[in-house]
């Protein structure tokens, strides 16, 4: 079974929380769901050098990265893949309002929408962001979620 590491951004706003929703590309289907900024570690890299690349790759707007919130682990046997996600609270969030797809370097090819949204109100993936409070992020605990 082959892993995948993967990071992830939580940026909230008035209590919403930052989302994208992916073009399909590299033979994957995508668009009917909004998930996190994010993707996967480099060999070698740690998680907050990726995080960091990460939101800037699909955001041109360099994270003010805070505590690792959630961790996410789950399998895909079909696939023989085991993925872990590794979600950042990202502290300036004001700064994500505004996002110019045309100057990240290769959030074009791969997001077709970003925008902060109300994750109780649309389809969301992980689906355990849409049962979390927003409104005291900054103090909660990590919290690990595990499915197979």
């Amino acid at each position: 079974m082959t892993r995948r590491i993967a990071v992830r951004g939580i940026a909230v706003n008035d209590g919403k929380i930052l989302c994208v929703k992916l073009k399909a590309y590299e033979g994957a289907i995508r668009g009917q769901y909004w998930c996190l900024p994010g993707g996967g570690v480099d060999e070698r890299e740690s998680l907050l050098d990726a995080i960091n690349r990460e939101m800037i790759e699909e955001t041109a707007v360099k994270p003010v990265v805070g505590s690792l919130l959630f961790i996410q682990q789950f399998t895909e046997p079909e696939k023989d893949k085991e993925h872990l996600e590794f979600f950042f609270h990202i502290l300036n969030a004001d700064d994500y309002l505004n996002i110019d797809l045309s100057k990240t370097s290769h959030g074009e090819d791969e997001i077709s929408e970003i925008e902060f949204i109300d994750p109780t109100s649309n389809k969301i993936l992980p689906e355990f962001l849409a049962n979390i409070d927003y409104s005291d992020i900054h103090n909660q605990p990590t919290r690990i979620f595990s499915q197979s």
